[in-house]
């Protein structure tokens, strides 16, 4: 062993060490652990929250989206669609429409609803379809049956009016849809009731609040008929085998359609502002809990202030005996080191400890979760964040020894042992 690890180890554990040093040093090893067992633990229940939202997200959303650059939309040629789907992860390509319309319900002439209508091809993209299935509330068929189209809307939306799916000898609630553009025209070009579009309601999904009060959607060309787009669409809904390929997708994209005619973005860029804000608020909790970890540094300053005060006849024997201020520096650097490796070793044991078992055993679980579709704190532990962690906290530990080292290797050998003597 290096001669400068064992002087620093001994200096730390010696069994004749000052008492008030060992226990000093024994709270900033337990506050280094104490500030990396928490950091551990609630980034990783940040970072569950925020796959919980994301794939809850992106169960309707796309993982990358192509939309038109204008706002008159675009074509969505077959062509375009197979040199989408023929980019590596691609799984499947889709178009879209979407707009806002009023729904109104036949048995309830009171009920006026504003919603998101998007107008989807079911059989190129089963997303619609999982979702509708995970509920058990009906099917995702969208096209006309005897006649008439049909409609999904969310669960939330469904039982609050009390629609019933087809199913059986079950007939199917039907409600109503006026699109924008219908309601323009009947204002300013046609005198009379603007024309309604009735449909049959085929299944109920669920999601969040947000979605389910809000979102229903119709057959493509449904859509683009209540939206007078006719062969054009809004975009192309990108559904990959990997969402964390979403950005090598959107660069190949790029790189193969006309920038002056398509944008194309991804799951982050769809939602950008509520990511950020948990992003931020992941990385606000993670500098206010390393305040914890700063706090035991400053004891790591007193405890290694002490040794030297304690020592300084042993560093002016060493300093005699040919040993460089470089080298009496280095020990305190070291007993830096140790403190930091010791806490953050106990802390990354106890804080993955801690995270692993919620995540199995989902040990903590959340008030109220009747209100939401998880039960207990989801976790996710993310290796670059351990990594971070922990090398944050050793380099605060060896920081606050560069006071304390500074201090030792300005000793004077001679008058050191003077003193003593």
């Amino acid at each position: 062993m290096d001669f400068r690890l064992l002087i620093a180890r001994r200096y730390l554990t010696g069994r004749r060490s000052f008492s008030l040093i060992t226990k000093i040093t024994g709270i900033s090893v337990a506050g280094v652990a104490i500030g990396v067992a928490a950091l551990i633990v609630v980034l990783s229940v940040m970072n569950g929250f925020f796959t919980f939202v994301r794939d809850m997200l992106v169960s309707l959303d796309p993982h990358v989206r192509v939309v038109s650059a204008t706002p008159e939309g675009m074509e969505a040629r077959d062509s375009l669609l197979v040199d989408i789907e023929g980019v590596p992860g691609v799984v499947s390509a889709s178009a879209f429409v979407e707009g806002k319309a009023l729904l109104a319900y036949e048995r309830d002439e009171g009920f006026n609803k504003v919603v998101v209508v998007r107008g989807v091809d079911s059989e190129r993209d089963q997303t619609l379809g999982s979702a509708v299935a995970a509920t058990g509330f009906g099917t995702n068929n969208l096209s006309r049956v005897n006649g008439r189209p049909g409609v999904v809307l969310g669960r939330r939306l469904g039982e609050r009016l009390v629609l019933t799916p087809a199913g059986g000898t079950r007939e199917a609630s039907r409600v109503s849809l006026l699109s924008a553009p219908a309601l323009e025209r009947s204002l300013t070009r046609v005198l009379g009731p603007p024309r309604v579009a009735a449909f049959e309601v085929r299944g109920l999904y669920e999601l969040e609040a947000v979605y389910d009060e809000s979102f229903v959607f119709v057959d493509l060309a449904e859509g683009q008929r209540m939206f007078r787009m006719g062969r054009k669409v809004h975009g192309i809904d990108v559904r990959l085998d990997d969402i964390e390929r979403a950005g090598e997708v959107q660069a190949t994209l790029r790189e193969r359609l006309d920038p002056g005619q398509f944008t194309v973005l991804t799951w982050y860029d769809l939602q950008e502002s509520l990511y950020a804000v948990m992003r931020l608020e992941k990385w606000g909790a993670m500098a206010v809990l390393a305040l914890i970890i700063v706090v035991a540094a400053f004891n790591i300053v007193g405890s290694l202030t002490m040794i030297v005060v304690e020592k300084r006849r042993d560093i002016g024997v060493l300093r005699a005996m040919g040993v460089s201020a470089a080298d009496i520096r280095k020990i305190f650097l070291a007993d830096g080191l140790l403190i930091g490796l010791a806490g953050g070793g106990i802390g990354l044991a106890l804080g993955l400890g801690l995270s692993l078992m919620q995540q199995r055993f989902q040990i903590v679980s959340m008030m109220g979760s009747d209100s939401f579709l998880i039960d207990a704190y989801p976790v996710s532990v993310q290796a670059p964040d351990v990594a971070a962690i922990a090398l944050i906290a050793i380099a605060l530990c060896v920081l606050a020894s560069i006071y304390p080292a500074t201090r030792a290797s300005s000793i004077e050998p001679a008058r050191a042992v003077a003193m003593e003597g």
